[in-house]
C-alpha cells in the first residue's frame, strides 16, 4: 500500500509539473507574441512618421522599409491562413520562405543606411535599392495573389456545384402529381352466344334502374280491393249522364 500511494503521489508530482511547465510556455509565447506585435506597430508607425517628416534620402528610405514589410507580412499571413486548408500551398510557402530570407536581408541594409552620414553616398545607392524592394515586394505580390484567386476559384466552383444542386432539389419540390381520381365505370361486356339465345343482354342493377320499375310496376298494376263487410254500402254505379 505504501507503495502504491508513493507511486500516485509521483505521478500527481510529474502531472503536476508537466502542466506547469505546458501552462508557462503558452504564458511567454503569449508573451512574446504580444511584445512582436507591439514592436511591429510600433516600428511601422516610427517609419510611416518619417516618410512624412524627413524628406530626401532617409524620406525614402524609411519609405521603402514600410512597404517591404507590409508586403511581406500580408504574404505571409495569406499563406499561412490558406495551407490549413490547400496542402498544395506548401510549396508556395517554402518559396516564400526563401524569398523571406533575401527581405529581411534588403530591410536589415535599409535600417543601416538609415544612419548614414554620407547623404551624397546614400542617394547614389538609393536606384538599386529601390530595385531590389520592387523585385521582392513584386514577388511577394505573385504568391500573396496566386493564393488568393487560387482559393476563390475553389471557393466559385463549390458554388456553382452547390447552386446546381439547389436548382436540382427545388425543381423536384417543385414537381407535384395529382392523385388519379376513381377510375370510370367500364361497358358490360358482350353477352355470349347462349346468354343472347336465353334472355338477351343483361345490365348491371343500379339504384336509380330500381326505383323506376317499382314506380312503373306500381302504375301498371290495377289497385287491389280490401275484404267486403256487411255493413258497407254497396257502391252505386257511375251515371252515365
Amino acid at each position: 500500500m505504501i507503495t502504491v500511494i508513493a507511486l500516485l503521489f509521483l505521478l500527481f508530482v510529474v502531472l503536476g509539473a508537466y502542466a506547469t511547465v505546458k501552462v508557462i510556455g503558452a504564458a511567454k509565447r503569449g508573451v512574446d507574441r504580444t511584445i512582436s506585435q507591439a514592436r511591429r506597430t510600433v516600428e511601422d508607425t516610427t517609419l510611416r512618421a518619417r516618410t512624412f517628416a524627413q524628406p530626401g534620402p532617409t524620406g525614402e528610405l524609411a519609405e521603402l522599409r514600410l512597404k517591404l514589410r507590409t508586403s511581406m507580412r500580408a504574404t505571409q499571413d495569406a499563406l499561412h491562413a490558406g495551407v490549413a486548408d490547400d496542402e498544395s500551398l506548401k510549396e508556395s510557402l517554402g518559396l516564400f520562405e526563401r524569398l523571406s530570407a533575401h527581405g529581411h536581408e534588403l530591410d536589415d541594409e535599409l535600417k543601416r543606411l538609415e544612419s548614414e552620414p554620407d547623404r551624397a553616398t546614400l542617394a547614389a545607392r538609393l536606384p538599386a535599392l529601390r530595385e531590389r524592394t520592387e523585385r521582392v515586394t513584386r514577388s511577394a505580390d505573385s504568391l500573396r495573389w496566386a493564393a488568393r484567386d487560387r482559393a476563390r476559384r475553389f471557393a466559385d466552383d463549390d458554388l456553382d456545384s452547390l447552386s446546381a444542386q439547389i436548382d436540382v432539389e427545388a425543381g423536384a419540390l417543385r414537381h407535384w402529381t395529382e392523385e388519379p381520381g376513381p377510375a370510370a365505370a367500364g361497358w358490360p361486356e358482350a353477352p355470349a352466344a347462349d346468354e343472347a339465345a336465353s334472355g338477351g343482354q343483361t345490365w348491371p342493377e343500379s339504384p336509380q334502374s330500381r326505383r323506376a320499375e317499382e314506380s312503373t310496376r306500381s302504375a301498371i298494376d290495377p289497385p287491389v280491393r280490401g275484404p267486403a263487410y256487411p255493413w258497407q254500402k254497396k257502391p252505386r254505379p257511375e251515371s252515365t249522364t
